[in-house]
């Protein structure tokens, strides 16, 4: 069956991680934390908001303004938020597949709703993405098989007719349990290959970059 929709994960395929090991590290530097104290209590409440079950304001309650600290929160959440960037590459790609094939795109990920809907809003990811399958919105987390289930429903479409891209190997095994067809994403040249191997070829591809016509 030809692939009509696109699942993707964000962090690692579109954008760097919201809040991975590399940005708290560095929080605990610019703003004088423990950092092993930090990550013990962020392990022990990320997942709770990732599922949306807690705000990014009780999050760091309970991970950094348990204690009386001589910066604001404000200043933490803005740190935070400007952790994130883009990968051109593929978000061209993705838009460039949309078009050519008139995909369906949804991105199926694991975030918490603040930093979730500052992401969307700061990379324009609604301009091209037909639909946001997060876990703060439907209070259900990767590798759990029901995101990816709840995906399909809403997408409204058959798992063969999926192609679905994550930096996480066991997640992309996870949905290929499914019946999706999944990509290990590793690196754009090596994701292009894969996409043409399950029928989404490029019309033409220059200097690294995506172009029709």
């Amino acid at each position: 069956m030809a692939i009509t929709t696109l699942f993707l994960d964000l962090g690692g395929v579109l954008l760097t991680n919201g809040w991975d090991r590399h940005s708290r590290e560095l929080a605990a530097q610019t703003f004088g934390l423990d950092r092993k104290e930090m990550d013990e209590r962020h392990h022990l409440t990320f997942d709770t908001y990732e599922a949306g079950k807690l705000t990014l304001d009780e999050y760091l309650s309970r991970v950094v303004f348990y204690a009386k600290r001589d910066f604001s929160e404000q200043d933490f959440r803005d740190f935070m938020f400007a952790q994130s960037t883009g990968f051109p590459e593929m978000i061209d790609l993705v838009r460039t597949l949309k078009a050519q094939y008139k995909l369906k795109i949804a991105v199926v990920n694991n975030e918490g709703r603040e930093l979730n809907e500052r992401r969307i809003q700061t990379f324009n990811l609604d301009t091209f993405v037909d639909f946001f399958i997060s876990s703060c919105f439907v209070h259900v987390r990767k590798p759990d098989q029901d995101i990816y289930r709840i995906a399909l429903d809403i997408a409204h479409v058959p798992p063969e007719q999926v192609g679905y891209l994550d930096d996480r190997l066991m997640f992309v095994q996870v949905a290929e349990n499914l019946g999706i067809r999944g990509i290990h994403h590793i690196d754009y040249a090596s994701t292009c290959s894969k996409l043409e191997a399950i029928g989404l070829k490029l019309e033409e591809r220059r200097s690294g970059r995506a172009l029709i016509g």
